[in-house]
């Protein structure tokens, strides 16, 4: 089942809104066939390691990271898939929460005389199938915000000088990120005063994430390197009803998406409306990448799942601009955040830290 989880997370980036499956096909003490479900979501991890194992799979074993689909989509059921192999037993790590399944394909399976066995390894799948889990579950994308600092937590100098605090083997080690991620999410006037290209670059890799920006006001300019690259990856853009009509056919006749979202009583956008929007427009994992404002609006609206903080060695002192705006933390709250990983990146480190019960199992 490990093997079932890590071959489904080589999926993730790729398949939404689709889950990231994997399975193992299991002949006696031989595995005759492995699969994970595809970019775009087709074919499925099960039909994809059937394919391998052929006629192998009659009386076999497969490991699914996720109960097999019931339902008739734009591919069959998986679980008619493995019945009609000839699968004699399932082991599923997660039920499938997804209204259309939730145990209908594990009661397919029980119906058509499969032994089925479930919850093997069932926190390892939790963990890599947050985005799908939390867009079911809560709505919206699992988010990750990606922070690259100081030692004493600027992003900037008193003169706004940012590139590049962090190494080349972090900047890479960020790329990696937005692979297995949906969609990367900046800030205006990150967008505005960086003017960042957001693709995936030097990884060999043709897919890219679609890249958000939150823009109340749809302030940023056609020839930004985010409105010049439309045609090598898709832009959308979060705003408010304060953004003109003419901005918006602007931004169409490029074409961008544009997305309406709520305001805030302070009448700036509504992270919490722009992630449900998000999510109903299928992203499962969002790697937010700044600026210092967006991320504290983020943190103060209890909408970060995963931090990811690269620190480097240098300090700026307290003129230099700091990581986060403005929280309004009076008091100590209880710990927020729990350590999930750390290396060291070049000459930089990393930690990452994952939200106190994420993700939630209801």
């Amino acid at each position: 089942m490990r093997l079932a989880v890590g071959l489904g997370a080589r999926g993730l980036g790729a398949v939404w809104p689709n889950p990231a499956v994997g399975c193992v096909i299991v002949q006696g003490a031989r595995i005759v066939g492995r699969g994970w479900t595809q970019a775009g979501g087709r074919p499925h991890a099960e039909v994809h390691a059937l394919a391998q194992a052929g006629e192998a799979a009659r009386g076999a074993t497969a490991y699914v990271s996720l109960e097999p689909c019931s339902h008739h989509g734009k591919t069959p059921p998986c679980a008619e898939a493995l019945v009609a192999a000839g699968v004699t037993r399932v082991v599923s790590a997660l039920t499938d929460p997804d209204a259309r399944v939730a145990g209908r394909g594990h009661a397919l399976l029980r119906a058509a005389g499969i032994d089925v066995t479930e919850g093997v390894e069932e926190e390892a799948a939790r963990l890599a199938n947050g985005g799908f889990l939390s867009r079911i579950q809560r709505g919206r994308p699992m988010l990750t915000l990606k922070l690259a600092l100081t030692l004493d937590a600027r992003i900037a100098t008193a003169a706004g000088h940012s590139r590049w605090i962090t190494g080349p083997e972090a900047r890479r080690h960020v790329h990696l990120m937005r692979a297995n991620h949906d969609a990367v999410l900046v800030g205006a006037g990150t967008a505005r005063a960086d003017d960042p290209d957001l693709r995936i670059r030097d990884l060999g890799i043709s897919r890219q994430p679609v890249r958000i920006v939150a823009d109340s006001r749809l302030s940023l300019p056609p020839e930004s390197r985010l409105g010049r690259s439309l045609d090598q990856a898709p832009l959308w853009l979060l705003h408010t009803a304060q953004a003109s009509e003419v901005a918006q056919d602007m931004w169409r006749a490029e074409g961008a998406e544009v997305i309406e979202c709520a305001q805030d009583p302070m009448g700036r956008l509504d992270l919490a409306d722009a992630l449900q929007q998000l999510g109903a427009r299928g992203l499962t994992r969002v790697l937010c990448e700044g600026g210092g404002g967006l991320a504290a609006s983020l943190v103060r609206g209890d909408l970060v799942d995963e931090l990811a903080v690269f620190s480097a060695g240098h300090m700026f002192g307290a003129d230099g601009t700091a990581g986060l705006a403005g929280l309004g933390v009076d008091e100590i709250p209880p710990h927020r955040w729990a350590l999930s990983h750390s290396q060291q990146v070049g000459r930089d480190l990393l930690h990452q830290w994952r939200r106190v019960g994420y993700p939630c199992k209801t």
